[in-house]
């Protein structure tokens, strides 16, 4: 389900190296809940509207050098101010030496003070992925979610179809599991979805009649991966013989997760049918399709039969 996601302030000074000069208390213990950056240069020379303290706030070239430019007693009321807010997070890039104001007022109101030596932007770039990743809304989906041939494609299906069964089949043939049973769907940004397996059960498939094996300790480590991006959907279904399954390809359907439109494909399952095969082969398509190329488009134009294959699709007859 959808929710309010937090990273701790450890996760952040671990990953980046951040050196701790004022630290209230454990990092651990304090939650960052707002994906956005902010450099507070506008607060400290008196703009105090639409200020966010739950914000982290970053402290480089262009803020220090205004602060230097000022006299000892407006430096410490401009410090004071912005101290008082209490913002979550205040963070002095590129090893700048950090004012005795700064280090008091950050005692006095309890907020966490810390510095790195990389440059601004760089490091705000590399904070801005951590915090995408972290906080992304998330939702949980019962599928499999495999890489074949880099593009990331997620099965779904309801249970039995054979979505373990296939992804195994997959690895096998030299792709890569990333998660089976339960899949985690972040959304990273406006456009893309990234999935992940739960912890406790990463690598592990279940098998009926054989049960759970372990598919890193089986195939190595090179058939294993931690995360995708979702490139595309593959609904696994029962086959039907009365119903009408898409046999030119010319209309793109869309799956949405999460705001998200994915492309998507139903493929009708009953025995003889290799899945492996077809899910390879629906990869590969999907990537030439993104890259601006549909084959069923071009054997319409080559053809000049537009009209009669869309007549031909809605009453399932072969026309080739």
């Amino acid at each position: 389900m959808e929710g309010k996601f937090s990273v701790s302030l450890a996760t952040i000074v671990h990953k980046f190296g951040l050196e701790p000069i004022v630290m209230p208390k454990d990092p651990a213990e304090i939650a960052i809940t707002v994906g956005d950056l902010n450099r507070p240069g506008l607060y400290l020379a008196g703009h105090h509207d639409f200020f966010d303290c739950s914000r982290i706030q970053l402290i480089g070239n262009l803020e220090y050098s205004y602060l230097l430019d000022l006299d000892d007693e407006a430096r410490d009321a401009s410090l004071c101010r912005f101290f008082k807010t209490q913002p979550v997070t205040v963070i002095f890039t590129r090893g700048l030496e950090i004012f005795e104001s700064a280090i008091r007022y950050a005692e006095e109101n309890s907020v966490p003070l810390l510095r790195t030596s990389e440059p601004t932007s760089t490091f705000m770039s590399g904070l801005n992925s951590l915090l995408n990743i972290e906080l992304a809304p998330r939702i949980t989906r019962h599928g499999v979610l495999v890489e074949v041939y880099g593009e990331g494609i997620l099965l779904l299906g309801e249970s039995g179809v054979g979505k373990s069964e296939t992804a195994i089949e997959l690895v096998k043939r030299g792709h890569r599991l990333i998660a089976d049973d339960a899949v985690e769907l972040r959304k990273t940004s406006t456009t893309t979805l990234v999935g992940t397996s739960p912890d406790n059960i990463r690598h592990f498939v279940e098998l009926r009649g054989i049960g759970i094996v372990n598919v890193r300790r089986i195939f190595g480590i090179g058939s294993v991966k931690m995360s995708e991006k979702v490139d595309m959907i593959i609904h696994l279904e029962p086959w039907e013989a009365d119903k009408n399954y898409d046999r030119i390809g010319l209309e793109n359907t869309h799956t949405e997760i999460l705001g998200i439109k994915i492309p998507s494909l139903t493929i009708p399952v009953k025995p003889g049918r290799n899945l492996a095969i077809i899910i390879e082969v629906a990869a590969m398509n999907n990537r030439q399709k993104r890259m601006g190329y549909n084959a069923a488009r071009q054997l319409l134009t080559n053809l000049g039969m537009i009209e009669d294959v869309k007549k031909a699709e809605e009453q399932d007859v072969d026309l080739f």
